[in-house]
């Protein structure tokens, strides 16, 4: 009781000189001298913070999900952070915490943590994507890691933003071997949860890391690392620099549901996802797996399988612009259905979510030429073509086309 007594009165003095000094900062940019309660690192950083954010804002900017998801599949501490993910995950479950991996530039490319705190969590954006270096989030610890390249910890009204005054933060930067940041590892809880072990557990799981890194990073240099270019829309091929991957018809379904779920899958829904109720052996599916992580020179995660190279996918790259409500770009992209000849149930499952995802951007679009595009692809969708006429000038020629589809798809029906 009497910690938590001391870590109230604590957050009541930060909160009165928060609001004493903040203010003061934003109108004048004085700087606060001889208040005990406030750190030198804490009130500079506020007044370099109130430039570019606004105290009141209620959340992190967010960077694109599809760049994210590519950067973390080809950063240096994805290997590693894979390979203690199991722990970090029990020591965020066990103790209340979120914990978060960024890159250089402060955007959090990797989290996890019991789904209360995930939640609490997301609601400020912190969580892949969002980003949290000082001029697009203030004073916080994991941008003060970032610029001093020194463990950081903020505490409930340390923080510029007032949102954020319900945490408190630990972080450690991540170096590589040539002493650069590669990013921040980070662990939050709420402010009445501060523990100074928390400080101590971060420095150890980075000195682990880092670790690894040294071990790690000379194979990676060794392995091609170019990104691999797969198209499973309409045909199916992977290339990587121009040249043909070694895969079977399996290995490219792997390939494509890891490329289409970049957070990856337990062994066991993976498996459903190639075999469904089919008895295969646990012996040849591991086959199947190893086969493929040769083939991308050791570039799919153990445990969790996942992609830990980067990997361009006309599928993916078809959802992202139907996301953006880029009709046009899904279009010329959507060449045929995903890998037409498998028949895996994940594969079919997210077959017919781009089949019928594109079709409704079509319904929804107001240009002709997206429906009369994808109604060469889909002669017997009456829909489509009626969709078409309705869009077409009663002068515009192609309504002859599109009514000769339209009749021949009510023909069949």
């Amino acid at each position: 009781m009497s910690h938590r007594s001391d870590l109230r009165r604590r957050r009541v003095r930060l909160e009165s000189e928060w609001s004493r000094w903040v203010p003061r900062l934003k109108a004048a940019g004085s700087n606060p001298v001889g208040v005990e309660a406030l750190r030198r690192d804490v009130t500079e950083s506020w007044m370099r913070s109130l430039s570019s954010v606004d105290p009141a804002q209620d959340s992190a900017p967010v960077t694109d999900g599809g760049r994210v998801q590519h950067r973390w599949s080809g950063s240096p501490l994805r290997r590693p952070v894979d390979g203690l993910a199991d722990e970090l995950r029990a020591i965020a479950d066990d103790a209340g915490f979120v914990t978060a991996v960024t890159d250089e530039s402060g955007t959090i490319l990797w989290t996890c943590g019991g789904p209360t705190m995930r939640r609490r969590a997301e609601r400020v954006n912190f969580a892949p994507g969002g980003r949290w270096d000082e001029r697009a989030m203030g004073t916080n610890a994991l941008s003060l890691a970032l610029r001093t390249g020194r463990p950081a910890s903020v505490f409930s009204a340390e923080h510029l933003v007032t949102v954020l005054h319900g945490w408190v933060c630990y972080c450690a930067p991540v170096h590589g071997p040539d002493g650069r940041i590669l990013g921040v590892l980070d662990m939050s809880t709420t402010w009445d949860r501060s523990n100074p072990l928390a400080m101590a557990t971060v420095r150890s799981l980075v000195a682990t890391i880092e670790s690894r890194l040294r071990t790690e990073l000379p194979r990676q240099l060794q392995r091609n690392t170019s990104p691999v270019s797969l198209t499973c829309l309409g045909s199916e091929q992977a290339l990587r620099d121009g040249v043909p991957l070694p895969l079977r018809p399996r290995q490219v379904e792997i390939l494509a549901l890891l490329a289409l779920e970049p957070d990856g899958f337990p062994p066991d829904r993976l498996r459903g996802a190639l075999y469904g109720d089919r008895a295969v052996t646990a012996s040849t599916f591991k086959a199947e797996i190893s086969h493929l992580r040769r083939a991308l020179d050791g570039g799919v995660a153990t445990r969790r399988y996942a992609l830990t190279t980067p990997v361009s996918c006309d599928a993916a790259e078809v959802l992202r612009a139907l996301e953006r409500g880029d009709t046009e770009t899904a279009l010329r992209l959507y060449r045929g259905p995903l890998l037409p000849r498998s028949e895996a149930p994940g594969i079919e499952e997210w077959r017919t979510h781009l089949e019928v995802s594109v079709r409704a951007a079509v319904l929804a679009s107001t240009s002709p030429e997206h429906a009369l595009r994808y109604g060469e692809r889909a002669p017997y969708d009456a829909e489509v073509h009626e969709h078409a006429l309705s869009l077409l000038d009663p002068r515009d020629p192609r309504r002859a086309i599109a009514a000769g589809r339209r009749a021949a798809a009510l023909r069949e029906e």
